[in-house]
């Protein structure tokens, strides 16, 4: 088993561009590199092909608002087969300090609209996920309701470690395209 679709998660519209919440759109576009992802209208995204570690793998950014991702997700996946085992889903996480990024199978959706959404569409929660920390107002000594504080962006320092977080994911995403899941936890978690 290995990734064919990673999955961005975020908001579409420049006014979105550098929030927090745009930490998973983050991560596709740096992925993608000289692929250009095109609007796809049959999945309301943004997609496209890229090779990975020797696969071909379909880029997505869901173009709906967050809470609405699985529209873009099962759509996709319903199309080209991909089970959900097989999805890698990028999202912003509450419950991680920024700069650190965590990959896990299943799980609750932790309150992320986006992941509740995708977790309908594909009928499970058994899909991959990569949580991008982007800390939590009350742990960064902010006062911000956390709807508000996804919607902002992050704090000078704090967009220093996520950039550092994007760059330690996109280093162990050619592993888990080869199914080497336990080598990329391992390698992000550890940093070894």
């Amino acid at each position: 088993m290995s990734i064919r679709l990673i999955v961005g998660l975020g908001n579409p519209g420049p006014e979105y561009e550098q929030t927090r919440h745009n930490a998973g759109f983050w991560l596709v576009d740096n992925l993608a590199g000289p692929v250009r992802l095109a609007r796809e209208a049959r999945f309301n995204a943004l997609a496209g092909k890229t090779s990975i570690a020797g696969s071909e793998v379909w880029l997505l950014e869901p173009q709906t608002y967050m809470n609405r991702s699985g529209q873009s997700v099962g759509a996709l996946a319903r199309f080209y087969k991909i089970t959900p085992d097989e999805v890698l889903v990028v999202h912003d996480e509450l419950d991680l300090p920024p700069g650190a990024a965590k990959i896990k199978k299943g799980g609750s959706s932790g309150g992320h609209n986006g992941l509740k959404d995708i977790t309908a569409a594909l009928g499970t929660q058994d899909y991959w996920r990569l949580r991008l920390g982007i800390g939590h107002p009350r742990t960064l000594g902010l006062q911000q309701p956390v709807a508000d504080f996804v919607l902002h962006r992050p704090r000078k320092e704090e967009q220093v470690l996520i950039n550092e977080a994007l760059d330690k994911s996109l280093n162990v995403i050619p592993l888990l395209v080869q199914g080497k899941f336990e080598q990329a936890m391992m390698e992000l978690h550890t940093g070894k």
